[in-house]
């Protein structure tokens, strides 16, 4: 692994530890200016995201993060990373607190500036998820229309982030299809510097 790769690593490390920590002043740092992250339940800045979770932490919502491995490819001052995750979020639904669990990728875009790399773009793609109750033996039983609303990858998930408010974005890549192959696309583009440093195409 060269250098860049491992700094790479490590900010993508910090950006769970300390997003899960509450350690906002940190997460800043991982951020380029004109940084943003898509998210089921926000997207926008990374000032902005960080404003919400701080707000959602305050509230007591409950959303962990862990990785496992990556890949990163670097191009002179560009790069990409994907990074397997699995998101954790915990909260009543339909009047019983469950857990849901869903499994992924970070895909991440990230600039050497000053020699610090930064993150432009984080996207996940979501693979599958499950949701079960905290408690042994406690059923959920869940509004199978509302359930079907949302794409496979990320059902509970949403079906959870909607049932304590949150406007959910129904269009998230998956393991394939159309919006899949178009971030990839917009990765390689990314990396031959052909798309801007504002990544304004991905929305």
């Amino acid at each position: 692994m060269t250098s860049d790769q491992e700094e790479i690593r490590t900010l993508v490390d910090n950006w769970i530890l300390w997003r899960d920590a509450g350690d906002w002043e940190r997460f800043r740092t991982v951020w380029h200016p004109a940084g943003r992250v898509m998210a089921t339940w926000f997207q926008g800045t990374g000032d902005e995201f960080i404003e919400v979770s701080r707000q959602g932490w305050e509230k007591g919502v409950s959303i962990l993060h862990s990785h496992g491995g990556s890949t990163i490819d670097v191009a002179g001052d560009r790069a990409t990373a994907q990074t397997k995750m699995t998101i954790a979020q915990r909260a009543e639904v339909d009047g019983v607190v469950s857990d849901v669990v869903c499994t992924g990728r970070f895909f991440d875009f990230l600039v050497k500036r000053d020699g610090r790399w930064s993150l432009v773009l984080r996207q996940p793609i979501y693979e599958r998820d499950r949701i079960d109750p905290v408690e042994p033996g406690a059923v959920v039983r869940l509004d199978s229309g509302l359930l079907a609303e949302f794409p496979s990858a990320y059902r509970h998930l949403a079906y959870l982030q909607t049932r304590i408010g949150y406007r959910v974005k129904k269009d998230m890549p998956g393991t394939t299809g159309p919006r899949t192959e178009a971030l990839y696309a917009l990765g390689r583009d990314w990396l031959s510097g052909k798309a801007s440093e504002g990544l304004k195409e991905w929305s």
